[in-house]
Formats: C-alpha cells, sequence, structure tokens
C-alpha cells in the first residue's frame, strides 16, 4: 500500500495581475523527505511555498496534509498543521535577542502571567544541541552573523512546533563552511522524521542533499524525479527548456597606471571601541576585479558601506580616482561614478512600494533624462525602464506595480540593470548574484567582465568561492577587520609574488591560518 504523502498540493493556481504565478501545479512531499524546488526566477517556486504557508490565497486548487483536505489562510494556520517557513529574507526583529525572537507568539509562562525565560532558554539549548547550533540566545540578532541569525530561524520554527520545513534559498548568505554545519543540522532533522522543502538555484548543493527535484518552469510543474535519476547537466536543461551551453568568459589584458581605489590604514570601529576595520590596505586598478572573501562578520559589510557612504571611517586614507573621498556621502559617491550592488536589495536596492518602473531611477531621477524642472518625465522613465526589462530577461505583468510584486531574484535583476547603466568608474559588487538563477548569474558575471575589459575597476565581495574563482583577478582574504592575505586564482603576470589559491587555501585564509601552515 503506497504511503500517504504528509503534503499534497493539487491544481494549485494563482495569479498576480498579469503574471499568471502558479499554473495548475501539482506537488507531492513526502514523510522523512528532503525534497528541492528548482527553477528560474519567476518560476513559481517561492510562491507555491508561500500559499503553503498561508502567505498567499490559491486562486484555484486544493491542499492536503497528511491525506486531509485543508484550507491555509494565515501562517499560524500553517504553523498549527506542523508547518514552518525559513524565507530567503529573514523575519526577525534586529533589537531583540535571539532568545526574544524564538519564543515570539509562543512565550513560556510562570504563574500564568510572567514569562519564563529560564525555561524558555533551557528548551531552546537543548533543542540547538540536537541540531549542532551554538547561538548566543541573550545577544541582539542584530549583533550577529548572518549564519547564527539563520541558525535562531531554524531554532525557531522547530520550538514552534514544525515537523514540515520550507527554506527559500537556505544557503544564499552562507560560506562554504556554514553551509556543510547547515547540510547536517537538516540531515539530522531527516533522520529524527522531520519532512524538509528547499528551494534554490544551486543545482550542485540540490545533488548533495535531496532525495527527491522538482522542476518549475513559467509557474508549471516541468518534472519530479528522485535525485538518483537526474544530473545537474539535466536539470539545468529542464530549468532552461533549451540545451545548456558552457561558454567561457573572454577576460581581456588591461593596462594598470595608478588605483582607482587606494585604502590606506583604514579604521572603523563599533560603538563599544572594537575595531570593525583594523588598518586596512588595499588598491583596485582600473581594468580588474578584485574579490573580497571572508567568514561573515569579519568587515566585508562594513568595507562596502565605507566605500558607498554608509558608514565613516575614524581614521585613514581613501582615494578615487585621485581625489580624497573619506566619508562622503551615498549621493556624492553616486555623482563621483561609484555604482553600488547592495547585498540586502530589500534595505539598500530598492523601493518595496514604488513602481517597478521609478525603481530603475532610483539616485539617477535627478539626470536630465528623466526630469525636468522638478518634474519626473514619465515616457523616459517608461522607455529606460522597458528596455532593462527587455535586456535583462526580467518578467513583468505590468511596469506600473510595486516591486514588492516581482520574484527576489527579478528585484536583484532591476538593481543590476539600474546600478550597471550609465558609466561607473568603480563598481562595488556585494553578493551580486545572491538569489539569481543560472541565466541571470551568468549574465551579471559577463556584464562585471566586461566592465573590467572597459577598465572598469570592480571590488566584488562574494559568499561564493567559485565565483570569487572564476572572476577575480586578485582576491583579498578578510578576517578579524584586517586583509589575511591576498591571493591569485591562476597564473597571471601582475600577480608575482602572490600565492596561486583554491578553495582549499581561501578557506585557511578565511579561518584566520597562514597558507604556511
Amino acid at each position: 500500500m503506497a504511503q500517504t504523502p504528509i503534503i499534497e498540493m493539487r491544481g494549485i493556481s494563482k495569479k498576480f495581475g498579469q503574471v499568471q504565478a502558479n499554473d495548475a501545479v501539482d506537488f507531492t512531499l513526502q514523510r522523512g523527505e528532503i525534497h528541492a524546488i528548482v527553477g528560474e526566477n519567476g518560476a513559481g517556486k517561492s510562491t507555491l511555498m508561500k500559499i503553503l504557508y498561508g502567505l498567499y490565497q490559491p486562486d484555484a486548487g486544493e491542499i492536503f496534509v497528511d491525506g486531509q483536505p485543508v484550507t491555509i489562510p494565515s501562517p499560524k494556520r500553517a504553523m498549527r498543521l506542523g508547518l514552518g517557513m525559513i524565507q530567503q529574507h529573514f523575519t526577525l526583529i534586529p533589537a531583540f535577542t535571539a532568545l526574544q525572537n524564538i519564543i515570539l507568539a509562543k512565550e513560556t509562562r510562570k504563574f500564568g502571567t510572567f514569562l519564563d525565560y529560564q525555561k524558555a532558554e533551557d528548551k531552546i539549548t537543548e533543542l540547538a544541541e540536537q541540531v549542532g547550533f551554538n547561538v548566543p540566545l541573550n545577544t541582539p540578532i542584530e549583533s550577529l552573523p548572518i549564519g547564527a541569525q539563520q541558525h535562531s530561524e531554524i531554532l525557531k520554527v522547530l520550538y514552534h512546533g514544525a515537523e514540515i520545513l520550507i527554506m527559500d534559498e537556505p544557503t544564499a548568505v552562507l560560506v562554504p563552511q556554514e553551509i556543510e554545519g547547515l547540510f547536517e543540522c537538516v540531515r539530522g532533522l531527516k533522520r529524527e522524521g522531520r519532512s524538509i522543502i528547499i528551494i534554490t538555484h544551486k543545482l550542485d548543493e540540490v545533488m548533495a542533499i535531496a532525495d527527491t527535484v522538482t522542476v518549475m518552469r513559467r509557474g508549471k510543474t516541468v518534472t519530479t524525479c528522485p535525485i538518483s535519476e537526474t544530473n545537474p547537466h539535466q536539470l539545468a536543461e529542464q530549468i532552461l527548456g533549451e540545451p545548456v551551453h558552457q561558454s567561457a568568459i573572454e577576460r581581456e589584458e588591461t593596462d594598470q597606471e595608478s588605483p582607482m581605489l587606494h585604502l590606506e590604514d583604514v579604521f572603523v570601529k563599533s560603538g563599544t571601541g572594537k575595531n570593525l576595520l583594523d588598518g586596512i590596505n588595499l588598491n583596485v586598478f582600473s581594468g580588474e576585479i578584485v574579490g573580497i572573501a571572508g567568514v561573515e562578520g569579519n568587515g566585508q559589510t562594513e568595507l562596502v558601506e565605507v566605500l558607498t557612504g554608509l558608514k565613516q571611517i575614524q581614521h585613514g586614507t581613501i582615494i578615487l580616482n585621485g581625489e580624497s573621498v573619506i566619508n562622503c556621502s551615498t549621493s556624492e559617491f553616486r555623482e563621483k561614478q561609484v555604482a553600488h550592488l547592495p547585498a540586502d536589495r530589500h534595505r539598500h536596492g530598492v523601493s518595496l512600494n514604488n513602481r517597478i518602473d521609478e525603481n530603475f531611477i532610483i539616485g539617477k531621477h535627478k539626470q536630465k533624462l528623466f526630469s525636468r524642472n522638478t518634474m519626473l518625465h514619465q515616457k523616459n522613465i517608461q522607455r529606460f525602464a522597458f528596455n532593462a526589462l527587455d535586456k535583462y530577461q526580467i518578467r513583468v505583468g505590468n511596469i506600473n506595480e510595486p516591486i514588492k510584486t516581482l520574484s527576489g531574484g527579478n528585484q536583484q535583476k532591476v538593481v543590476v540593470a539600474r546600478e550597471l547603466s550609465g558609466d561607473p568608474m568603480l563598481i562595488i559588487a556585494a553578493h551580486p548574484t545572491r538569489g539569481l538563477d543560472i541565466h541571470a548569474a551568468k549574465f551579471v558575471h559577463t556584464r562585471l567582465i566586461q566592465a573590467r575589459n572597459r577598465g572598469k575597476a570592480v571590488l566584488l565581495v562574494s559568499s561564493e568561492l567559485d565565483e570569487l574563482l572564476l572572476l577575480s583577478d586578485r582576491i583579498a582574504v578578510m578576517y578579524n577587520g584586517k586583509i589575511a592575505g591576498i591571493v591569485i586564482p591562476t597564473s597571471d603576470d601582475r600577480g608575482k609574488g602572490l600565492q596561486e589559491t583554491d578553495k582549499q587555501k581561501l578557506g585557511a585564509l578565511m579561518l584566520g591560518l597562514s597558507l604556511e601552515n
């Protein structure tokens, strides 16, 4: 007798304006299964799972839990059914401690009135030990590294009794060491009988962790099969709906005379006096991509903030194209032709409630092309937006809709299209392909290389070591607010005196170890 699926979704359809996000989708999850859902940006993966979690209501279709038909009008109902969702953008309250975030809406009380933090902490500590996490529960979330924040999200859904976990792009903000730790946790949850759904773009991770994979394309299910019956190449072709052709990204030799960006002895301190940047010395030349590697929380974020006007330095020299730019504002950096692809698109990249076409001109709205006498020139704005939508293959129903109606990947494409338009001298790219599908990531890579080949300077911060090794001319590794070493991915005349590197050597530097050890 066939086992009853723990989750079954039949004929799920959902439309946003003119965009058919889900079109009669079927999906089945077995008990104790790790099931991956893959597809391009806008394929409908996150929409389907948000319907399952009660964040959206389907236009048509049925949902069954343990063989019983259910309606899920809200996440509260989903949680009562044993569902928990860790979304791509965390839902934690920054000022609250990890403990306060985890117990929120399920507070343990004594005498029926007072919060019993100690009892809650004991239970969460036991949960953390079971899954191998070490989260400082009494530290504010905003002070924790990204990996610990994600662990807090997982502990939260487990504390609330989730038997089915939905993870949307769970490794997008993690470095390799943290990814393997997360996978060990997921395997442990499976051994305990829990069921896990993972939405991801990373096909190598699908092969490493999943039992079953479902491919979605343009709102429909293309195929579902055991992971043993497929491979990354087949999955890529099913995702794209066409053969995948690997083509090398052309890199050209460029002349390097003086650095476009020069940092010398740069210090940034926290409110408690800790050195967040501790004497940074770095040059980025025109016509090169300098990668920045490091475990999250070792100064990469502060470095980007300093170079984009979001944080001030306490000491040091910063020269851009021969001119001091110490503590310039964000708008001043823009005027000096610095483009910024931010790591957190929701905080620094888009205005969620504004229209799609308006988001294409954020920071550019004063240009003559887009405004006259303080009045926006709507026709030019829309023409610019339509050209970018076509070039970047961004699926949009109506450009007058708020950008929050787009998938996360398509929101990122809007940011990339906007920032790489014009003629920036320096491009600060922080995790530029986070959450992007195969086509979009390759497109961004090509654009960055093309900018480099045209003599632009590029500073690339990424947690994807493959991306750093593919794109970078040099890689600076940050550890504890310092540059632990600078290496080159391949042999290069400009790299004389620098050691060549690979993932293992990069990992050693990221952990503060010498390459000679």
